[in-house]
């Protein structure tokens, strides 16, 4: 894990294309702005950890297929 010290308005590159800025700090808290391409997805970790939980949960579970009725169709 790379630890780094900043100060408001100072950026961090991830790469080429991504851009974190230190927009605010209060007490124990940090405002971060996030500068990414459109096809990169960013979330809070509680939030990916969620999205990875409804995913595996779907993958998991059996599809259920409601009974067909063909009783009204002409042949």
């Amino acid at each position: 894990m790379l630890i780094l010290s900043r100060k408001t308005d100072e950026k961090i590159m991830i790469g080429d294309d991504v851009t974190i800025t230190i927009i605010e700090i209060r007490g124990d808290q940090v405002r971060l702005g996030v500068d990414a391409p459109k096809n990169v997805k960013v979330f809070r970790r509680e939030v990916f950890d969620a999205i990875k939980a409804e995913n595996k949960a779907a993958a998991e579970s059996k599809p259920v297929f409601p009974e067909l009725d063909f009783s009204g169709l002409k042949k």
